[in-house]
């Protein structure tokens, strides 16, 4: 196996990353253009806002057939997707998941199927929270609360749907991360640790599924104004509420401000992901990019995008794993 020259990959990354990090992903031509997406199907999670509200309404209108999945229904978000619908003759369907429920994500899935005569073509794997606190504030029924929705709930969703992938012959999974999959904010709570958990387990995913012609790829969004700020906050509060002071006293500023995040302040069009989930699902199988930020402002975390891909080429691309290394990061 090759070695590897730690020096000339940190360098190499940051001169690749010292580009891309000087243009936002939502100003290029790829981001803006109007791919068709007839004939696909389309599953999204945590459709009732945010980028899984857009992306539903987007996709349905390019021609897919989307199924937006939320929980807790009935409920007025679910019933103004179907009133949408409706009035615009796209074939969008509601259907009832909670991604912390096996049950439901496994009838909710076989409902899609059923519908669409067969499986999916696409996952967007968008539902996912935020608690935030220092992490010694982090209880354990936060914590298992957000690996079971950020990292677990991808999970139960991928398995739900690979079969029926597997059975027509292909498919592409988007799992949602963020910058904070690869960069670290203090006091952001165990939000980092599950994104970065699901960048490792959609890479892995990755490499598994080339033989099933199933792309996997990871969308890295920077801060947009969505609706995850208002349930985050929800989250936070509760958790401030029960939080015990043994904890709590070693960090009275953070303590404090928790539960007050404001995102009201960010104008980036919040549009920028699913236009960009489009245009990558509708690019040939084998073609998309493993990792793939979108961002209104600064992407810090090319460079490690960059130096992660030149290890596990240099590492892996010359063993018997070599052809799936190699198929994921293109070379």
């Amino acid at each position: 196996m090759p070695s590897i020259d730690r020096r000339g990959l940190l360098a190499g990354a940051a001169a690749t990353g010292a580009f891309a990090a000087t243009a936002s992903f939502a100003q290029p031509d790829h981001v803006h253009a109007e791919p068709d997406l007839s004939g696909k199907a389309i599953l999204i999670t945590g459709t009732s806002s945010g980028f899984g509200r857009a992306g539903a309404e987007y996709y349905a209108r390019r021609g897919a057939r989307v199924f937006a999945t939320m929980r807790n229904l009935p409920r007025p978000e679910a019933d103004e997707l179907r009133q949408l619908a409706s009035d615009e003759g796209l074939d969008l369907h509601v259907i009832e998941i909670d991604v912390l429920s096996d049950a439901q994500v496994a009838a909710g899935v076989a409902e899609a199927e059923r519908i669409n005569g067969g499986g999916m073509d696409v996952l967007v794997n968008n539902a996912g929270i935020g608690i935030t606190s220092p992490l010694e504030v982090q209880d354990m029924e936060a914590t298992k609360l957000i690996f079971d929705t950020n990292v677990l709930g991808c999970h139960r969703m991928a398995r739900a749907v690979l079969p029926g992938m597997r059975a027509k012959g292909g498919g592409h999974i988007f799992q949602m991360s963020s910058q904070l999959g690869r960069v670290i904010a203090p006091y952001s709570g165990h939000y980092s640790a599950t994104k970065f958990a699901l960048e490792a387990m959609s890479e892995q995913l990755a490499y598994e599924l080339v033989p099933h012609k199933i792309d996997v790829t990871i969308i890295q969004p920077g801060g947009y104004p969505t609706k995850v700020w208002v349930n985050r906050n929800i989250y936070t509060s509760a958790l401030k509420a029960r939080a015990e002071e043994i904890h709590t006293a070693g960090y009275p500023q953070q303590v404090a401000r928790m539960g007050t995040e404001d995102g009201s302040g960010r104008s980036a069009d919040t549009m920028d992901i699913p236009r960009a989930i489009a245009k990558l699902a509708a690019m040939p199988r084998g073609t998309s990019p493993l990792r793939q930020p979108v961002s209104a402002g600064g992407i810090p975390q090319t460079s490690i995008n960059e130096v992660c891909a030149q290890v596990q080429v240099g590492w892996l691309g010359q063993s018997g794993a070599g052809p799936l290394i190699r198929a994921v990061h293109r070379v």
